[in-house]
């Protein structure tokens, strides 16, 4: 976790993975870099926290199950993250992955459906999981995707000035 009042930009994703859990760094892992560089910004940026706060799901590793990362506990963002907003206000959040997305936005039933629906909102954005187990679904919502790193980058854009 990573939080600062002043920072104007909130990502919430899963859990750390193991890389990230054992450096005690959020995103610290090959998701971290394709986050990154989806969001054109460098590590001093991202880990700047008076610009990138970074609030997860699940507040440790979860361990694994089907060949990945088990789900982050259930209960922890209903503990923690009406706390942690009281201590924030940011101008723009990212949701990465299904478990936030579905969290913040359980309107859309799918991820998918979330990212090709939800472009119109200025505060809000939803991302896939940068894992390298999503390359499929990333081959396959492409076009999406990159409407959504856009919208994305072009909000980034006027707050990394």
């Amino acid at each position: 976790m990573q939080l600062h009042p002043h920072a104007r930009i909130l990502i919430i994703g899963q859990a750390p993975g193991l890389l990230a859990h054992n450096s005690h760094t959020p995103w610290n892992d090959p998701s971290g870099d394709r986050l990154r560089g989806w969001l054109n910004v460098s590590r001093s940026q991202f880990y700047d926290p008076t610009l990138f706060a970074i609030m997860p799901m699940g507040f440790c590793y979860p361990g694994k199950k089907n060949g990945g990362d088990a789900p982050p506990s259930p209960a922890c963002a209903p503990a923690w993250h009406n706390r942690i907003w009281q201590l924030i206000q940011p101008d723009l959040t990212i949701l990465v992955g299904s478990y936030a997305q579905k969290y913040y936005l359980p309107t859309y039933s799918t991820l998918t459906q979330a990212v090709n629906a939800h472009l119109g909102d200025e505060s809000m954005f939803v991302l896939p999981h940068p894992s390298g187990r999503n390359n499929r679904w990333l081959k396959q919502n492409e076009a999406a995707l990159n409407n959504q790193l856009s919208a994305i980058r072009n909000k980034l854009h006027a707050y990394l000035k």
